[in-house]
C-alpha cells in the first residue's frame, strides 16, 4: 500500500467553491483501479491549506493508471484551478502505525 500526500494550497476566498468542487470530483478518483481510501482535512492555523492523503494499492496505481487517464483529465478540469502554487505530491510507504482503542474513530 501507498499513500499520497498533498498539501492543497487553495486560493484565498476560494475555499467553498474549493470544497464543492471537491465533493463532484471525489467519486471519479474513488471509481479507479487500485484506490483504497482517501480523506481530506482542511488546516485549522491555516484555512486556506488542505490535506489530501489518498491510498493506493500500488504507486503504479496512482502514477500511472489514474494519472495517465480520462478521468484524471476530469478530476483536472474541477480542481486544478483553484491551487496556488501548484501542490507538491509526495507518495509514502507505512513504516508504523497504533491503532486507536478504546475510543470511536474521529469524525
Amino acid at each position: 500500500m501507498i499513500t499520497e500526500h498533498a498539501l492543497l494550497p487553495v486560493v484565498p476566498g476560494r475555499e467553498e467553491a474549493f470544497e464543492t468542487a471537491f465533493a463532484q470530483a471525489q467519486p471519479i478518483i474513488a471509481s479507479m483501479p487500485g484506490f483504497l481510501s482517501l480523506s481530506l482535512s482542511r488546516s485549522v492555523e491555516s484555512p486556506g491549506t488542505y490535506l489530501l492523503l489518498v491510498e493506493w494499492d500500488t504507486l503504479e496505481d496512482h502514477t500511472v493508471g489514474f494519472r495517465g487517464s480520462p478521468e484524471y483529465q476530469q478530476w483536472r478540469a474541477l480542481l486544478h484551478r483553484f491551487y496556488e502554487p501548484f501542490p507538491v505530491v509526495e507518495h509514502y510507504n507505512l513504516v508504523s502505525s497504533v491503532p486507536q482503542q478504546g475510543h470511536p474513530p474521529a469524525m
